[in-house]
This record gives structure tokens, sequence and C-alpha cells, in this order.
């Protein structure tokens, strides 16, 4: 295992929004069950571009830059990334364990395969969790792969047995 070393995160910016999409697809290429396709780039660009730009609003990204990565995509590229973790603050009507009702939801957690096991997600993920504090969460989730569960055990996340139903409109 490479030797750790202090990993600088920051909030991603509207220059990133390529590089956060090429690492989103990297996370889906790694779970069962995933679609290659990236033709939803394209949509996903501009929303993500927006979402970035809002520093106050309901979403955050924080990467970890890639020393040494050719620049892409123009002046705004900052030379590419080797890690993300996404996450967004919800809003849902209060309860006993938590009266205000703000909840965190953790998504789109990579790195690299070439930068693994170098501390960056961990180091994203403390960053993007004291985001969520400061917006007062009580509660974050995420799903996980099996792979990854052993970062977010460690990290204080617990299984849980709710069951989840979804529909797409």
């Amino acid at each position: 295992m490479p030797a750790m070393t202090r990993v600088r995160v920051r909030r991603a910016v509207p220059g990133d929004a390529e590089e956060v999409l090429r690492l989103r697809q990297v996370m889906i290429d790694s779970m069962a069950r995933s679609s290659p396709a990236t033709d939803w780039h394209a949509d996903a660009l501009p929303v993500l571009r927006a979402k970035l730009a809002d520093p106050d609003g309901p979403f955050a990204a924080f990467v970890v830059d890639r020393p040494g990565r050719p620049e892409r995509g123009g002046p705004s590229a900052r030379g590419g990334l080797s890690a993300l973790v996404a996450g967004t603050i919800e809003y849902r009507i209060g309860g006993v364990h938590d009266p205000r009702g703000t909840d965190g939801y953790v998504f789109s957690v990579a790195t690299d395969p070439d930068a693994r096991r170098r501390g960056h997600a961990r180091a994203c993920m403390e960053v993007l969790l004291e985001w969520f504090r400061e917006r007062g969460a009580h509660r974050i989730r995420l799903t996980a792969t099996s792979q990854a569960e052993p970062l977010y055990a460690s990290l204080g996340f617990t299984r849980r047995p709710d069951p989840l139903l979804e529909l797409r409109l």
C-alpha cells in the first residue's frame, strides 16, 4: 500500500463539472448491473455546472486534484481530479429524532482506480460530513457497495434494514 500523505480536499467549482461527471461514471461503472452509457452527460453537464456555482445551495461536491494530470477542457480545467464525493441536504418533516427534519444524502463517491488506497475518499467524506454538520443535518444516508462499506463503517455509518422502494416518472 502506498504511503499516506496529507490529502488536500476542496469544494468543486463549475470548471470541474466535466471531471465530476467523469468520476461519477467511474462510480457507476463499478456497480453491478450498471450501464456504460455516457450520452446522458450532455444533459447533466449544464445542470451540474449551475449546482456547483451555488455555494449556498443544498448540493455540494468535494474533490481531490490529481497532481500532474494533463489539463482537460481549456483554461478553466484544474488538471483533472482523482477523487470525488457529492451530497445534498434535504428537508423532511421533523420527527422525534430530528425535529428540524434536515437529512443529508451522500452519493457519487468515486476515486480513479490508480489513485485508490491513498485516503482520498476518506478525506473527501470527512469534509462532506463537516459540511452536513454545519447545515444542521443529524442523519446522513448513503448506499454502498460491499467494497466501500468498511470505509463508511469506520466513519460511523451503520447498516439499516429499512426497505427502499423506487418509482421512476
